[in-house]
């Protein structure tokens, strides 16, 4: 079962990315809360769920005591949605997905854990990997630039502020995988982050205070773009280009949805998956190469296509995680 639920995590995964890059327009300046309120609704309803059939108990205290890892998770997706509006999903979803290794090394600095020797390989493949996506990035000309985004459906400028976002998800993302493990340990750290986070959580109450947390941030951004901004929801709109009146485009709200449906599922298949304490390794190695499937998603169906620079930067920064997914389980 850990097989197949880990198959299910690294599908759904990568399958929220694409749907999320679908659903972030280039020219909605919204899509970004839009996105947070298809996820918050999706969140909200496995919580109601959970908490009606009696599988969690919950308290506002839990709630509250597992707010430090919800805001930052919380945080750094909103930023990755800003920044799918900016760079390609290829580009975007390795970088973001390199915040184990920030996270290993938050661990190594505050709780003392040491890496081992396949860890620190693996967190310098994560860091020369994405260091040389950035730089082969912004170093392209534009000539080449235009050359591969030829058929694509977006085209991207070159620009700081595209790598900026997924950059600060890593970092924001890896800070909460920190928190994480710090409330969710097994026993005391014997450092100061005793004293700082004192109370220890389940994960299932963990899972669902994060959920519940989601869900509030969903009904203030649709406050926020249903209310103050009056925007319309479109769940199924046929545009064309004024200068290509047969080239018809779907658009449609209801990507957003979708994308929160897999966030959720791929949460869900992960926790039971990595349970499996027998397989524990092979799990977190086959769920941590879903940004490698996020990239042949978008080859596929956004006709997105980089440079041999890019293709080897990113494979390098998956094996990294892949190792880190190994080794840190």
């Amino acid at each position: 079962m850990w097989f197949l639920l880990s198959i299910v995590a690294l599908l759904c995964w990568s399958g929220s990315d694409l749907f999320s890059k679908i659903g972030s327009r280039k020219d909605d300046k919204l899509s970004h809360w839009k996105m947070a309120m298809a996820v918050g609704l999706v969140m909200g309803v496995h919580a109601g769920y959970e908490l009606l059939s009696g599988s969690v108990t919950i308290t506002w205290q839990d709630i509250w005591t597992y707010m430090p890892a919800s805001a930052l998770y919380v945080l750094s997706m909103i930023l990755g949605y800003v920044g799918l509006r900016y760079i390609e999903l290829s580009v975007s979803s390795p970088i973001c997905n390199s915040s184990g290794a920030i996270a290993a090394i938050l661990c190594f600095i505050f709780l003392q854990e040491m890496p081992n020797t396949w860890q620190w390989i693996g967190v310098a493949c994560v860091a020369l990997g994405v260091v040389a996506l950035g730089a082969s990035e912004l170093t392209e000309s534009d000539m080449a630039r235009e050359m591969r985004q030829r058929n694509s459906k977006v085209k991207y400028d070159k620009s700081w502020i595209a790598l900026l976002f997924p950059i600060l998800y890593c970092l924001i993302d890896a800070s909460g995988t920190f928190v994480d493990s710090v409330l969710l340990r097994e026993e005391a750290t014997g450092t100061f982050l005793d004293a700082v986070f004192p109370n220890v959580l389940e994960e299932g109450v963990a899972n669902v205070a994060y959920e519940l947390t989601w869900l509030a941030v969903g009904v203030v951004a649709a406050i926020y773009v249903l209310a103050v901004k009056r925007e319309r929801l479109h769940i199924l709109k046929l545009e064309s280009d004024p200068e290509k009146l047969w080239d018809l485009r779907i658009r449609c709200d209801g990507e957003k949805l979708i994308g929160g449906v897999f966030e959720t599922a791929g949460q869900l298949a992960y926790v039971y998956a990595i349970g499996d304490t027998a397989h524990v390794g092979f799990a977190a190695a086959i769920i941590s190469a879903y940004c490698a499937v996020s990239v042949l998603w978008s080859r596929i169906f956004l006709k997105e296509k980089l440079s041999w620079k890019h293709y080897a930067s990113i494979a390098l920064a998956v094996a990294g995680i892949v190792i880190l997914g190994v080794f840190d389980a």
